[in-house]
């Protein structure tokens, strides 16, 4: 069910659930892309913020803005048990995947401690396709803990299915610049939807300041636009002032070994080859028709002037020193 339909009044539905200007929130991975733009969202809204991670030294810069710092891991029911106790509300999602069976024990520590620690709000970090049950790589373990957070009696859940993320291309700069392509396992001409990762925080934080859902919910976050691969090669070409850059879909297996040669594990490689299948086959896809609603504001053409222009010129500089 949406989540922009049949809202109550915003002041009347405050009233009604008992928000106090000394409601805290809970940020899990504060240090990271998204929750980073979370909990610095709050803090500039003088709310209480109770952030989340497993290196301290990452979470001292939300202390020096006045957040509480808790040092813990996501897999730890007990901790986050701890780190949940007396907050009101909550950013949760799953770290980068590791293994399935890791998504498994981090999902299940997190229904664990929301449902011990009586946690009543949350807006949790999904992905578009995580309606699908099986067979969608690392969204199959979003899917599954969509479901262990909406089997939390009296807990109100708003599941943000997010597109596929426009800091994803990052991982190109090296190929483009050491062997001038931009090579990947997705359909040349298939449109997906891509979305940054801040649009996506600033969005959490606005739901989570209003408060404005109830029971079990979900939103798409599809980005401004769909785009292609090869239309995003294009756009990328010409942001970095490399006209002749092409795309180029490799087969999978060329995928799993550069995946491998980049540090992954096999088994985690294959998770990545198994959502690039999911995506070129339409098994992964959008459910929602694109909205107001969910239509993120960040083109993919600010992207790349913004993070992955700066980005490749900051890497092309420490070679060129090198």
């Amino acid at each position: 069910m949406n989540s922009t339909k049949g809202e109550t009044n915003l002041d009347s539905l405050k009233n009604k659930i008992g928000v106090s200007t000394d409601a805290i929130y809970v940020i899990l991975g504060a240090s990271g892309n998204t929750g980073s733009i979370v909990a610095d969202s709050l803090l500039s809204k003088g709310k209480k913020v109770r952030v989340v991670g497993r290196d301290a030294s990452r979470l001292q810069r939300f202390v020096r803005k006045g957040a509480e710092a808790f040092t813990g891991d996501v897999s730890d029911a007990v901790a986050l048990t701890k780190a949940f106790r007396g907050a009101h509300a909550g950013y949760l999602l799953l770290p980068p995947i590791t293994s399935r069976e890791d998504q498994e024990r981090e999902s299940d520590a997190i229904a664990k401690a929301v449902t011990e620690s009586g946690l009543r709000y949350a807006v949790y970090l999904s992905s578009y396709g995580a309606h699908v049950p099986q067979c969608t790589g690392p969204v199959t373990g979003l899917h599954s803990a969509e479901q262990k957070l909406n089997a939390i009696g009296g807990l109100n859940v708003l599941h943000l299915r997010a597109a596929y993320f426009m800091e994803n291309n990052l991982t190109a700069i090296s190929m483009i610049q050491e062997m001038g392509i931009f090579g990947h396992a997705l359909l040349p001409n298939l449109k997906l939807p891509m979305t940054a990762t801040p649009d996506v925080g600033n969005y959490a934080a606005k739901r989570l300041l209003d408060l404005d859902f109830s029971g079990k919910q979900t939103r798409e976050l599809l980005g401004e636009r769909d785009l292609s691969m090869a239309e995003a090669t294009a756009i990328i070409a010409r942001g970095i002032g490399k006209p002749d850059l092409r795309y180029a879909q490799f087969p999978y297996d060329q995928v799993q070994q550069v995946l491998e040669q980049m540090g992954m594990s096999p088994k985690k490689a294959a998770v990545y080859i198994e959502m690039f299948t999911a995506i070129n086959t339409g098994v992964l896809a959008a459910q929602e028709l694109r909205s107001r609603e969910n239509t993120t504001t960040t083109s993919f053409e600010e992207f790349v002037r913004d993070v992955f222009a700066p980005a490749y010129r900051a890497t092309q500089n420490r070679r060129s020193v090198s």
